[in-house]
């Protein structure tokens, strides 16, 4: 069950009118690592644990607390957008100021949301379920947690530098200290589950099921060699149950694939015209 209240988490009052900024500041409610991202996603993850706990309990007390972000947000946009020129456009235009105003501001702001926010972000592109993930492993969800407050929190402190405006920072500043804390609890989550699993995911995949005379094998496979120099490279493995080592020049493990050709009715290019003189395909198979 949720339960909605009419305060705000912050404060989310700027000290001017911005629909410019307003439509950047569209990419962190309804882009990839926007906090519609987050919040589902967490919520997700929590609704898909299957029993109580202090983890399932964080998921849910953090996609709540990304729906407020949201509303913050949204509350944001949408004084940003007061006095947005939405009347005669052509005669609004011929005012320079006014004109810079149309070019930088998105259209659908007036058009479509009525000068409030949208479920999409800085370029219009409508949200999409397709960013979040909930696997069902939590340490494998922990992990795209932290990418995601990461990712966010870089965006978010690129908006701060991006404004002069001490209402939208004073907002950015809460939401920067909240992916703080974000990305240092699941972190925290991550060390504690690693600590009582692997770091390997999934630990509970039988090892002797996979080819381990390359579970811990770096393959040089560019130019240079610098990446043997990493701590990568050698010495103990990080899930501690083997050594890492290095492969200069790998070689090629199975021979180079020949592929029968498509039947006629596939109106595939013929095998006469595109093959090769190494190609040994035998004239059986045409």
């Amino acid at each position: 069950m949720f339960y909605h209240i009419k305060e705000l988490q912050y404060h989310a009052k700027p000290e001017r009118p911005d629909p410019i900024f307003a439509r950047q500041l569209q990419e962190v409610i309804g882009g990839q690592f926007g906090e519609i991202s987050v919040a589902l996603q967490y919520l997700f993850q929590g609704w898909n644990v299957r029993g109580n706990g202090k983890y399932k309990d964080l998921l849910m007390d953090t996609g709540a607390e990304e729906l407020a972000h949201i509303e913050m947000l949204a509350t944001m946009v949408a004084r940003l957008l007061d006095g947005a020129p939405v009347g005669d456009l052509e005669t609004a235009a011929k005012d320079p100021i006014i004109g810079a105003i149309l070019g930088g501001m998105n259209p659908q702001h007036a058009i479509v949301s009525g000068l409030g926010a949208m479920p999409a972000d800085s370029n219009g592109k409508k949200w999409t379920a397709d960013y979040i993930i909930a696997s069902g492993n939590l340490l494998a969800d922990f992990r795209a947690n932290l990418n995601a407050e990461s990712q966010g929190r870089l965006q978010v402190a690129r908006l701060y530098a991006a404004t002069n405006d001490k209402g939208v920072k004073d907002m950015l500043s809460w939401l920067l200290a909240r992916d703080t804390m974000h990305q240092n609890q699941w972190l925290a989550a991550i060390k504690e589950l690693e600590e009582k699993e692997n770091v390997v995911v999934p630990s509970t995949f039988p090892r002797e099921l996979e080819k381990q005379e390359v579970s811990y094998t770096l393959f040089n496979f560019s130019e240079g060699n610098e990446s043997a120099e990493g701590r990568w490279a050698h010495g103990p493995s990080m899930d501690k149950l083997g050594t890492f080592n290095y492969v200069e020049n790998p070689v090629p493990l199975a021979k180079k694939p020949k592929l029968k050709p498509a039947p006629d009715y596939i109106f595939n290019t013929p095998p006469s015209v595109i093959r090769g003189r190494d190609d040994q395909i035998p004239p059986s198979l045409y």
